[in-house]
């Protein structure tokens, strides 16, 4: 017993090389992901978790960082809708990108920061199946025609460069650019270049590495930038009369595809997605009561449509009448459920046509010339030539 008046007894102290020791255990100890589960069913689990959910766990620890950026998981994860491109407004160069969420930083950087080193100015231009056709130019102040198109994939920061095209543009003779992608068939891609008010189609295949100009039966002018949906090895562009031109990866098989409705009152109004392996077109009706009508193509064969959903737009964002700066469209459907995504240019929002439910995507800003975005991670480009 300690006399009264005497100190406490010191208390005990470890030697440096037991604090090591034990520094060394909790560090082995962290290493662990998940302790005692094997990191082979860990790594099976994460490969059947979305992509969104696999970024958020990069930031419990370093041993979950590497381990949730590796390639083989990422590669396994089921891949759905991230977010949106969308192009800046006022006809600038560049994109911005959207959470589907609409909060939080992008999921995806915009910037293609992994092609600076080579090249100035990148100005991304259409968007396929988790690859991007991108222009670029190895110096801002090159002219505008001397540029390269190459395609890139912001998921594994690859691309690829494509030879010079053999039709030039200048700016006289504009032409609109499309990317044909199947995540499902990764080993190859292809891409379409359209003249404006011609007949002529220049495309490019992965498979043979070069460009074949094509002629199709008839001059056709396609109604808008993203207007474009790439499906069962075809690409479909709408048009301004009303209709949808198809034409294949070799550019043997044209054909045109009329859409349901009285759409030379309403061709302004016309767009074009694909949801669930169909092909679906969507318009309003009415402009004075916002009429917006979604169709599905079921019978692709037989180019027979039915009407999938119609209700009005104002009901929607809670108005009764249209004022006078806003506008309202329906600018993408979900590739996986029956979602669609509208925008007054003030507030963008989903709508679920199942349960009629509507979401506010917390997005205030103006969407321009959108394209939806969902990550590939799939060995489909080089390392960068």
């Amino acid at each position: 017993m300690a006399q009264s008046g005497s100190p406490p007894p010191f208390p005990t102290t470890e030697t440096s090389s037991e604090m090591r020791k034990k520094q060394k255990q909790e560090d082995e100890q962290e290493q662990q992901p998940l302790g005692s589960l094997p990191e082979g069913p860990l790594v099976d689990i994460l490969s059947r978790v979305p992509y969104r959910s696999l970024c958020r766990f990069k930031c419990v620890s370093k041993p979950w960082l590497a381990l949730c950026s590796d390639h083989q998981v990422r590669k396994r994860c089921p891949q759905t809708l991230t977010g949106f491109f969308h192009h800046r407004p006022h006809g600038r160069l560049g994109v911005n990108f959207r959470n589907l969420s609409g909060r939080g930083p992008p999921m995806v950087d915009p910037s293609l920061p992994f092609l600076r080193k080579s090249y100035e100015l990148v100005n991304p231009e259409h968007c396929c199946g988790g690859l991007i056709l991108c222009r670029c130019w190895k110096s801002v102040h090159s002219g505008g025609d001397e540029y390269n198109l190459l395609v890139c994939n912001p998921a594994t920061e690859k691309w690829t460069e494509l030879p010079p095209c053999p039709v030039e543009w200048t700016e006289t003779n504009e032409d609109e650019q499309y990317l044909g992608f199947d995540p499902a068939s990764p080993s190859r891609f292809v891409v379409f270049l359209h003249l404006f008010y011609s007949a002529q189609v220049t495309i490019y295949s992965s498979d043979t590495g070069r460009w074949t100009v094509l002629q199709s039966n008839q001059p056709f002018t396609v109604s808008g930038f993203s207007e474009s949906v790439f499906m069962k090895g075809t690409m479909h562009l709408s048009t301004v009369k009303g209709s949808i031109v198809t034409v294949d990866t070799e550019g043997k098989v044209w054909k045109e595809i009329d859409i349901p409705g009285n759409v030379p009152t309403r061709m302004q109004c016309f767009s074009i997605g694909q949801s669930q392996g169909h092909l679906y077109a969507w318009c309003i009706d009415d402009p004075n009561v916002f009429r917006l009508s979604v169709w599905v193509l079921e019978d692709y064969d037989r180019a027979k449509w039915t009407l999938k959903h119609s209700v009005n737009i104002l009901e929607l964002f809670g108005r009764h009448s249209c004022k006078y700066d806003e506008f309202y469209e329906m600018f993408a459907i979900h590739p996986d459920r029956n979602l669609i995504f509208l925008t007054n240019g003030k507030k963008t929002i989903s709508y679920d046509m199942d349960n009629r439910e509507v979401h506010d995507m917390d997005i205030a800003k103006t969407l321009c010339r959108v394209q939806h975005y969902i990550p590939c991670f799939a060995d489909c480009l080089s390392d960068g030539h």
